[in-house]
Formats: C-alpha cells, sequence, structure tokens
C-alpha cells in the first residue's frame, strides 16, 4: 500500500480545505508531520485510517466526533485519500455521520455517513467499472484488498499514540486476543472445535450401540423369563439356550403320544358314523316311496293341464295378430272422424269426398297461395318503411339538437388543456425530487431498525457474559476438586497399592514377597472410581464453559456489527429524521400519483376536443341524409300501398288471405292421409280374422275363448313339468338306493352310538392340539433365543471397537484442548500464536538490540501460566547488564517507548511476512519521541532509516524539536483560534 494524496474538509481541527501531497513527501523515503500540541497531527492520521475503514484507533474512535466545531453549517464534513494497492490505484471519499442545523427552523438535523470508492486507471477484474457507493461495499473492498482489518492496520501500518505500546504490556490473554486478530488463526480455533465435535459425536455413537446392547439384553431375559445377571452374561445366555432346547424335546415326545390317542379315536368315530348313515339313508327311501304313491293323483292333473296348454299356445299367436288389426282399424276411423270434423271447421264443404278428389281440391288451393307470397313479402317491406319514416323524422331532430350541444362544449376545452399541462410540469419536478428523499428514507428505516436492536444485543451480551463467568467459576471449582482428589489419593497410594498384595506375590514396587506391614487407608482416602468421576465433572464444566464463550463471542460480534452500522446515533434522532423524511416523501408521492392523472386528464381533453368535432361534422351530415331518405321512402309507400290493397280482398290483409288458405290445405292433406290409412286397415283386418279362423280349427278349439281358457304361462308349464320330473327322478332313487349292496342286512330299526365316539374323538383332538401349540410356543422361544444371542453377541463385538477409538480421540482431543497430557497447558490455537510470537520477539530483538546498544533483548517462553492456567504467551525482557529476565512493565518510559517501537516493527515484519509482503509501503509512527536522549534517539533514527530500503516511506509523528533538523523534508501543522491550516515545505 503506497498514499498519495490527503484531502480533510470541516474535519477534526481542519475548518477549511487542507492537502496533503504523500508522494512529495515521501520522496525521500522519511518525512516528518511536526507542530504543536494540539495542531492537529494525529488527525491526518485519523484521517487516513477513517478513509481506509469508516473508524479512527483508540480511544478517539469511542467518541465519534470527527466534524469541525467551527466548520459553515452548509460545509461538508469530508475526507479524500487517493492510494495504490496491489497495483490498483483509487479515490476514497467518506464523511462521516453528523448533527448540522437545520435549514428551515430550529434544532439540528442529522447528516448521514456515505462513502465512495472511484477507480483511476480502470477498475480490476470482477468489480464494476464505475465504482462503488455503499459504506458496507465500499469496506468489503478496502478491507479485502489491504488484506487486513482496521485492528490490524492500526497494529502493523499506522502506530498511533500510546496504542503499539499496549501489547508491551498486555495480559496473556489480551495478547492473545491481538495476535489470533493479526495472523488469523481461527482455522486452528475451528480444528480444536471440530475436535471437540468429532469426541461428542463418538461419546454419543457409544452411548448408542451402548443403549443398543443394553435393549438386545433386555430383549433376551424378556424372551427367557429371568433376570439378567451384572456378571458373567456369556455363561448365562447359554444356560438359559440350553434348558430351552430341553423344553421342546420334552414338547416333542408329548405331542408324538397325543396324536396317537387322536388318530385311534378318529377310526372309532369315523366306523360309528359310516353304519349310522346307512341305517338313515335305508329309512330315507322307504319314507320318499310312500309319499310319492300317495301324490300319484295330483301328478296326472299336472300332466293333463301341461298337454292343453301346449295345443293352445300353437294358437295364441294367431289370436294376438286379430287382436292387434282390429285395435289399428277403430284407432284409424277415429281419426279420420277427427281430421273430417277438421276441416269443415275451416268453412270447406269436401269433407265427404274420396281420396282423390280430396288431392285435387288441395293441389288448387296450394296454387292460390303460392300466388300470393310475392305480396306478402311487399306487406313486410310496407310496414318496415312506415317504421322507418317515423325514426327518420325524430333522427333528424336528434342530429339537429346534438349539434347545438357539441359546439357549446368544444367553446371551453383549449382553456383546460393549458391547465394541465402545467400542473403536469409540477409534478414530474416532485418526481425527480422524490427519488433522492426514498434513498434517504430507506437509510433511515434500515439504521432505525438497528437502533432497536442494540438494546437486545447489548443484554445478550451481559448475558453472555454472566453466563461465562458462571461457567469458568463452575469449571475451576470443578478442577480445584480434582486436584483436591488427585491429591488425596497419591496420599493414600501405599493403602491402594497393599490392598491388592498377597503373600508369596511380589511387591510391585519393591519386589519382595512378604508383606510384613501393609499400609491402611486412612480416613477420607480416595479410590479410582472418586477420582475418574471428578475428572468427568471437570470435563462436563469445561465444556460447559467452552460452549459459553462461543455464545458470548457470537453476541459481542452482532453487538460490534450494530454499533458500526449505528456510528453512535440514537434511536429518537433517526425516529425524527424518519418522520421528517417520510412527510417530505408522503408530500411529494401525493404530486407524483397525480402526474399519471394529469397526463391523462390533458390527453383526454384533447382527445374530446378532437372527437366533439368529428361528432359535430357528423351530426351536421347524418341531419342532411335523414331528410333525403324521409322523402324517397313516402313516395315508395304510396304507391305499394294501392297494390297491397287490391290483393287482401275482405281480409285485413295479404298474409291473412294466404294464412287462410294454408290452414284449408293442410286440413285437406291429414284428412286425405286419414282416410287411406284408414282403408288399409280394414283390408288387413279381414285378412288376419280368416287366418284365425283355420288355426282354431287345425288345434282342436271351437273358440277364442277356449283357447284362453288353456293357455298357461311360460313359467306356469315349466313349474308343472320340473315338479313332474323330480318326482319321477326321486322314486328312481329311492328305489335304486333300497337296491344298493351295502344296505343289505341293515334294519331301519337298528341303533348306532355316534355320540360317545364323537366325544372321545374331540377330547383326543383338544389334547393333541395343546400339544401342538406347547411345541410351537416352545419352539418360538429356542428361535428367539437362538435369534437374539446372535444379536446380543453382534452388538458386544461392534462396541469394542468403537471404545477403544473413543479413548484415543478423547485424549487426543484433550491435547489439543490444552487439557489431559498436555504438559504445557497449550492449546492448538496458542501453539501457533505462540510460535507467531517467538517470530515477532526474534525480528523485535534485532531492532531493540540495536536500539538500547545492545542491553535489551525479548524472551519468549512457553511454560504454563500460574495455577494451571495456558501458556505460550509470555513476553519478557532480559536485561544483559545485569543477567535476568525483567517484566517489560518495570522499563522506564524511554525504554518502554524503545521496546514498544521495536516490538511493533517486529510485529509489522511477520506480518508482512504472512501477507506477502506487499502491504507496507507506507508506514507512521506517532509520537513517543519525546522520551529519548540524544544518543538513542540517534539510534532510533538510523533504525528508521533502514525501513526506508526497497521503497518504503515512514512517516514520523512529533513536536520534538530535534527531529526537525534531523529530516530535512517535513509536514508543518499550526494552530489556529478558528482552526488548523497545513504548511507543506520540502
Amino acid at each position: 500500500m503506497r498514499l498519495h494524496r490527503l484531502e480533510v474538509t470541516a474535519f477534526g481541527p481542519y475548518r477549511t480545505r487542507a492537502v496533503v501531497d504523500f508522494d512529495a513527501l515521501g520522496s525521500d523515503g522519511l518525512f516528518l508531520l511536526h507542530g504543536d500540541t494540539g495542531a492537529g497531527k494525529t488527525t491526518l492520521l485519523d484521517a487516513v485510517a477513517f478513509a481506509l475503514f469508516g473508524s479512527v484507533p483508540g480511544a478517539r474512535g469511542e467518541v465519534k466526533r470527527l466534524r469541525c466545531d467551527f466548520a459553515e453549517p452548509d460545509e461538508l464534513t469530508e475526507v479524500v485519500l487517493e492510494l495504490t494497492v496491489q497495483g490498483q490505484r483509487m479515490r476514497l471519499v467518506r464523511s462521516p455521520e453528523y448533527h448540522r442545523p437545520k435549514r428551515r427552523g430550529d434544532g439540528t438535523t442529522k447528516q448521514q455517513a456515505k462513502a465512495s470508492l472511484a477507480w483511476l486507471g480502470g477498475a480490476p477484474e470482477g468489480f464494476p467499472a464505475e465504482g462503488l457507493t455503499r459504506i458496507d461495499e465500499v469496506g468489503r473492498t478496502v478491507q479485502g484488498l489491504l488484506g487486513m482489518n482496521a485492528e490490524q492496520f492500526f497494529q502493523v501500518v499506522l502506530l498511533p499514540q500510546g496504542e503499539f505500546a499496549r501489547f508491551l504490556r498486555a495480559e496473556t490473554d489480551e495478547r492473545e486476543k491481538l495476535l489470533e486478530r493479526l495472523f488469523g488463526t481461527r482455522r486452528f480455533a475451528d480444528v480444536e472445535a471440530w475436535f471437540r465435535d468429532l469426541r461428542v459425536q463418538q461419546r454419543h455413537e457409544l452411548d448408542r450401540r451402548g443403549q443398543e446392547f443394553g435393549r438386545w439384553t433386555a430383549r433376551f431375559a424378556q424372551v427367557a423369563g429371568e433376570e439378567a445377571p451384572e456378571r458373567d452374561l456369556a455363561e448365562w445366555v447359554a444356560a438359559v439356550r440350553q434348558s430351552a432346547a430341553d423344553a421342546v424335546a420334552g414338547a416333542q415326545a408329548a405331542e408324538e403320544q397325543a396324536r396317537a390317542a387322536w388318530d385311534s379315536a378318529d377310526r372309532l368315530l369315523a366306523e360309528r358314523r359310516t353304519a349310522s348313515e346307512r341305517v338313515h339313508r335305508l329309512r330315507t327311501a322307504h319314507r320318499r316311496l310312500s309319499a310319492l304313491e300317495e301324490q300319484q293323483a295330483e301328478r296326472n292333473g299336472w300332466a293333463a293341464e301341461v298337454a292343453a296348454a301346449r295345443r293352445a299356445a300353437t294358437v295364441a299367436g294367431t289370436v294376438s295378430q286379430a287382436d292387434r288389426a282390429a285395435g289399428r282399424f277403430g284407432e284409424a276411423l277415429a281419426t279420420e272422424r277427427i281430421r273430417a270434423d277438421e276441416l269443415a271447421a275451416t268453412g270447406h264443404a269436401g269433407g265427404q269426398a274420396d281420396v282423390v278428389e280430396l288431392r285435387r281440391l288441395a293441389g288448387l288451393l296450394r296454387e292460390e297461395a303460392g300466388a300470393l307470397a310475392g305480396l306478402v313479402a311487399e306487406a313486410e317491406q310496407q310496414a318496415r318503411d312506415q317504421r322507418e319514416i317515423e325514426q327518420l323524422v325524430d333522427k333528424v331532430q336528434e342530429a339537429r339538437a346534438s349539434a347545438l350541444v357539441l359546439s357549446e362544449k368544444l367553446d371551453g376545452i383549449p382553456q383546460r388543456v393549458e391547465e394541465l399541462r402545467q400542473q403536469f410540469e409540477i409534478a414530474n419536478a416532485a418526481a425527480v425530487r422524490l427519488e433522492a428523499l426514498r434513498a434517504q428514507q430507506s437509510e433511515l428505516a434500515d439504521a432505525v431498525r438497528d437502533a432497536e436492536r442494540l438494546p437486545g444485543a447489548i443484554q445478550a451480551v451481559t448475558v453472555a457474559d454472566d453466563r461465562v463467568r458462571a461457567a469458568t467459576d463452575e469449571h475451576q471449582e470443578a478442577r480445584a476438586r480434582r486436584l483436591r482428589l488427585r491429591e488425596l489419593r497419591l496420599d493414600g497410594m501405599a493403602a491402594e497399592l497393599a490392598a491388592g498384595l498377597a503373600d508369596g506375590e511380589a511387591c510391585p514396587v519393591c519386589g519382595a514377597a512378604r508383606h510384613p506391614a501393609l499400609a491402611r487407608p486412612a480416613d477420607g482416602s480416595v479410590d479410582r472410581e472418586q477420582e475418574a468421576e471428578a475428572e468427568s465433572l471437570e470435563s462436563r464444566a469445561e465444556r460447559r464453559r467452552s460452549a459459553a464463550e462461543v455464545a458470548k463471542r457470537g453476541a459481542e460480534t452482532a453487538l460490534a456489527a450494530l454499533c458500526e452500522r449505528l456510528q453512535g446515533r440514537g434511536g429518537e434522532d433517526l425516529n425524527a429524521d424518519l418522520r421528517l423524511v417520510r412527510g417530505q416523501v408522503e408530500e411529494l408521492e401525493a404530486q407524483v400519483k397525480q402526474r399519471a392523472r394529469l397526463a391523462s386528464e390533458a390527453r383526454s381533453a384533447e382527445a374530446e376536443a378532437q372527437s366533439l368535432t368529428g361528432k359535430l361534422r357528423a351530426a351536421e351530415q347524418a341531419a342532411t341524409a335523414a331528410e333525403a331518405r324521409r322523402r324517397t321512402l313516402l313516395e315508395q309507400t304510396e304507391e305499394r300501398a294501392r297494390r297491397l290493397d287490391e290483393a287482401r280482398g275482405e281480409y285485413s290483409d295479404v298474409a291473412a288471405r294466404r294464412a287462410q288458405l294454408g290452414l284449408v290445405v293442410r286440413a285437406l292433406d291429414t284428412l286425405t292421409d286419414a282416410r287411406s290409412e284408414r282403408v288399409a286397415a280394414e283390408r288387413q283386418l279381414e285378412q288376419r280374422r280368416e287366418e284365425l279362423r283355420e288355426s282354431l280349427a287345425k288345434a282342436g278349439f271351437a273358440t277364442v275363448e277356449e283357447v284362453r281358457a288353456a293357455a298357461r304361462p311360460d313359467e306356469t308349464v315349466a313349474r308343472l313339468e320340473k315338479r313332474l320330473s323330480q318326482a319321477a327322478a326321486e322314486e328312481a332313487a329311492a328305489r335304486a338306493a333300497l337296491a344298493e349292496p351295502e344296505l343289505a342286512g341293515v334294519s331301519p330299526d337298528d341303533q348306532i352310538d355316534v355320540e360317545s365316539a364323537a366325544t372321545s374323538a374331540r377330547e383326543a383332538r383338544e389334547n393333541s392340539e395343546a400339544a401342538v401349540a406347547t411345541l410351537r410356543a416352545a419352539t418360538t422361544r429356542v428361535n428367539e433365543l437362538e435369534t437374539l444371542a446372535a444379536r446380543l453377541s453382534a452388538a458386544a463385538e461392534a462396541i469394542r471397537p468403537l471404545e477403544d477409538e473413543f479413548d484415543e480421540l478423547d485424549a487426543l482431543t484433550d491435547v489439543v484442548n490444552g487439557r489431559g497430557q498436555n504438559a504445557r497447558r497449550m492449546s492448538l490455537r496458542s501453539y501457533v500464536l505462540a510460535a507467531r510470537l517467538e517470530e515477532v520477539a526474534v525480528a523485535a530483538t534485532t531492532r531493540l538490540g540495536a536500539m538500547s546498544q545492545g542491553r535489551y533483548s525479548f524472551v519468549h517462553s512457553d511454560r504454563a501460566g500460574s495455577r494451571g492456567t495456558r501458556g505460550g504467551l509470555a513476553l519478557d525482557v532480559l536485561d544483559d547488564y545485569s543477567g535476568t529476565v525483567r517484566p517489560a512493565k518495570t522499563l522506564s518510559g524511554g525504554e518502554s517507548f524503545l521496546a514498544s517501537l521495536a516490538l511493533a516493527l517486529g510485529l509489522a515484519d511477520v506480518v508482512a511476512a504472512e501477507t506477502g509482503g506487499a502491504l507496507l509501503d507506507t508506514l507512521f509512527v506517532d509520537e513517543g519521541f519525546g522520551t529519548l536522549d540524544a544518543e538513542t534517539l540517534d539510534v532510533v533514527m538510523d533504525i528508521l532509516d533502514e525501513l526506508r530500503a526497497g521503497g518504503r516511506v515512514v512517516g514520523l509523528v512529533s513536536h520534538v524539536e530535534e527531529l526537525r533538523q534531523r529530516i530535512p523534508t517535513r509536514l508543518r501543522v499550526r494552530k489556529a483560534r478558528t482552526g488548523s491550516t497545513l504548511e507543506v515545505r520540502i
């Protein structure tokens, strides 16, 4: 990174615009910002920091008062910085948030913060050519190009007053946090968390497998009907399986015996049932033959009835045809009479004529009606023309009245169009202002939401801090208890070893086979189980502490993000500004909403004028055309009326005369058809009656009544025939049964005892079924036990490697997180930070040795802290004069400055090496030189001269007069009463 130009306006003590040309100042590689105390030297460094990150280092960044108190109300506070990063030259422009007097009325209004980034010489790939204007986008882009955040920048590039000495005197925790931000060791913390999470997962898996093993054990015990023992589980399982196998063998023997008894009882029952069935068949055959003899007379009547019905069926069809012919003749005769009456109703006298005459009369009348068809059409046209004449009279009057109204409407339209156009231009101007106000409203709304979430975020940080404190106390108590128990166990270790000794066995300590005076456990002694329980409690407390710390970091991150976005603005001020802007937006929106209506009304008015002009012309033309058409139609209707009067005769009009002729013709046609149908039906009736006489004689019937009396429905005939055939079949079956050989020697009076045999067979069957059920239950139990034993064995085999793997993972996780067998109590992240700190100490020692003329050097130690706290980040100073290692806090003011400067430069070198060394073309050191004597100042200046190697530019900020003589190129800042001014001399 190399700075080129800085411009500040109304910023800090600078009331007017001030410009710093870093290219000119840094041409020699070293320059000085000199001025009186309070003149604004550090403000220039604050301006550089604000342009890059939107914040300033140290306590000044917490106050957030960046605007000059002497600035004019309308003058904009602004910082402009031109710089080059990774070969890309850019221009950054930022304005802070501040309050200014309102332009109208009393009070102040808030000026929102702004930021922009413009590329000088072309935008890099992936960035818009027009630059960036959102504050968050500018911040992300700058941080991405620099490769460091604001904290890292202030520590390695911009070394502000008192800030770079803080690292020297910091405690281990504070130094660890700063190193984490500088070197980005988050990935190592993620590795630690990964190990912890993996251990939790493995523990859950091990617990799940253990629960699965317990479930299979419980299931096996449930099937076995016994309580599972706590020890010798395998022997118990084998004994249960053997007992179940013995039960199956006994059940099989009982089942075979019961089945043999059942088979014997079934054979006896079958023999008795066969004998009983033969006696029953013989008795049934005798009873059926007796019943059939009693029914013989009734069966003879059924046969006669069936024969008569068969003869009547041959004549039934002819009777039906004759009946239908008589019905059709009666219907035709009635229809003929009705049609003759209809013709007489029309006034025509030809109803008694034959068919030929009726057809002739209908033809004559049809020709007469056809001749009147053309005149009917003319009569309809005459009526239409008369109606049109009346409508034309009304149309002429309406057209003339409409023309008068249209002429009156056209008079005031041009003036109205002009008024609408003026109102539309006012609405357009409001639309231009509305876009800017909407953007401002959106920014204020986002800020108001952030302000509403701020109390909750602060409360979350407080709650998280309380939880961390409680978890830390709990962890420390658990740790202290574990150490106390371990100490007690070590004190009673002799007794614990003595408990495992036996006469004749070698002592594991001294090897002796005799133990004359065994140690006895003292009161309050601790065994291995108690110590293991304490270790487990400590591990759980530590996990809760880690979870609370993670939650706290998340809450602090969220709070910092809100504070950064709000930048000190309060909710009341934001809401007041938002209400004001909303009111202005609503007022402008109301005007803009009228724009579409005004444009539409203007277009409508213009269109209305054109439409009215066209309508006026059309109304005048319509009146003229209607009058001409009316005169033409009057002449045509008068001539047509004379022809129609001659044709209608005695009727009201021609259509009435033609309708009457059509009515008579239709009556003649229907009578002709009815008379023809009656003649045909009469001839068919005579033919059917002759056929009926011949059929009666052939079937042996004298009259139709005899046929109808003998006739039976097909269902009745079929039922009688079925009864006859069934009776014959029953008789044959009964006689065949009596003739069967196996019934020979059987008497209807024989008695067979089937009930006692059935009872014996039923009891034998029930005993056999019970034996089968017992065997099946025993077999099922054996199968279930075999299956469960296999699964129980598989579960036991699966859990053993998981236990070994978890023990290894548990120990490794403790080592990675600085516990367990980790003697230095250093986590992986602390180990990496310790390595980086060691590099920093080596780099800083080179410069500190030169500055202190070989007296002081930095000493890094990875020893564990006091009371078991983590180590690795201790940093002290070795005094070569006394040969002792001293705390950095014991150094004098000048020595502290030298040590802090050397440490800051060493830290910058290491960070530069981490980032590729491409970011440190420019370096600033603010104050501290006043504590040095002349000789030491020479040494420090030599060190700073060495920093110029490779094109680096170093800027010093100091009021020490001697530096003015040593550095020829300088920037002097003079204090003014109403603000400060800049004067550059090269």
